[in-house]
């Protein structure tokens, strides 16, 4: 027996959930397998898409970071958050951010006071100071592109995980949710740390990567997706999921 080294083992069987009461399963195509999706229990998770991650003059782009592929990002997430609309898919958008105050932000006892770009701009301009991130704020909003409808559901954070002292988890299971399907900002940070906590609490997670965007470089985009796809969840494009969603479109009509 031999395997290639450092390689990603893939089967053409589909993983997931195939059976659920009165629904049939679509096949969404993904790495290292395809997955089974149903529109009854799959959330869109859209991470993150705010001005701070995705606008010139955010938080990101003054902190010296590179943002020029977000807005071919917004597109590809509009694309997503419509096919999952139209299909009875819920969305889900996180905001990531803090008190006016800062409070929710931690302190010098906080990991995130020392690791948190947003803050250590701050304190290295103090000009900047309490600009970024801060709720109530237009670093905060989310951008114009991604406005919220009816149905879609908002969720706040005040760490890179979705899931750290949030709602998200209760918000999920309230809707018999087990599958998400990620979108968003920063693929190597905020999205990668949600779907990890999320392959914790048994829900399948599969990103579209395509419809993310990296902190850091291409390389660090190809680091995370090889993460995902090999240790912790499944890769897909925009264009795969909604040519699947629309099979659910379609029964939704008949």
């Amino acid at each position: 027996m031999s395997a290639e080294k450092n390689g990603t083992i893939s089967s053409l069987i589909p993983a997931g959930i195939a059976d659920v009461v009165g629904s049939a399963p679509l096949i969404l195509p993904a790495r290292p397998e395809p997955l089974y999706l149903h529109h009854s229990n799959t959330a869109l998770i859209v991470v993150d898409m705010q001005n701070a991650y995705a606008s010139v003059g955010g938080y990101v782009d003054l902190a010296g970071f590179d943002i020029s592929g977000a807005q071919g990002v917004i597109e590809k997430v509009v694309k997503a958050i419509e096919a999952a609309r139209s299909a009875g898919i819920l969305v889900v958008f996180l905001q990531n951010g803090w008190d006016s105050k800062y409070v929710e932000a931690g302190g010098p006892g906080s990991p995130n006071w020392y690791k948190s770009n947003a803050l250590k701009t701050m304190r290295k301009y103090p000009e900047l100071e309490g600009k970024f991130l801060a709720k109530g704020g237009w670093d905060y909003e989310l951008v114009p592109e991604l406005n919220p409808q009816l149905g879609d559901i908002v969720v706040p954070k005040t760490r890179y995980s979705g899931f750290f002292n949030s709602s998200l988890d209760s918000t999920l299971r309230a809707r018999n949710i087990k599958n998400l399907v990620f979108t968003g900002i920063a693929t190597n940070v905020c999205v990668e740390s949600t779907l990890r906590d999320a392959f914790h609490l048994e829900y399948f997670g599969v990103m579209l990567e395509d419809a993310t965007h990296e902190l850091g470089g291409a390389v660090i985009q190809s680091s995370a997706v090889y993460n995902i796809e090999t240790f912790f969840g499944w890769v897909s494009t925009v264009d795969d999921f909604v040519g699947t969603v629309k099979t659910a479109e379609r029964s939704n009509e008949n």
